[in-house]
């Protein structure tokens, strides 16, 4: 796992690259959150194929949990990928409902999460 900074209008964004999965869980997504957050980034940007497919089946309560962790210490996240792969009205109603509150982000490219965490 690498992390990239992008500093935005003073905001210190970390971007996670990794070739492989890295929340499977809330444990994980609370593991990843704690260790940002140590190093003094403000927001996350995590990659869609860094998390478990589970996350965005929404039955299985794992995004919520994840998500929660986010809300609760107040750090933002921005998920990016392409979210069209996953069917299902309740998934599409759940991305762009988080997309309003702009505190959970689920964008396309990396200049999309940029943009909405830079604010």
């Amino acid at each position: 796992m690498q992390i990239k900074s992008h500093d935005i209008n003073t905001i210190k964004i970390a971007e996670v690259v990794s070739d492989e999965a890295i929340i499977k869980s809330a444990q994980d997504g609370l593991d990843l959150l704690g260790n940002i957050y140590y190093q003094g980034f403000d927001k996350i940007i995590v990659y869609e194929e860094n998390i478990t497919p589970e996350f965005f089946d929404l039955k299985t309560k794992i995004a919520g949990d994840i998500l929660q962790k986010f809300s609760n210490y107040r750090v933002s996240l921005a998920i990016v990928g392409n979210f069209e792969k996953y069917p299902g009205k309740s998934i599409r109603d759940f991305i762009f409902e988080s997309n309003k509150t702009r505190h959970i982000n689920f964008t396309e490219t990396l200049e999309e999460a940029l943009e909405r965490l830079g604010r």
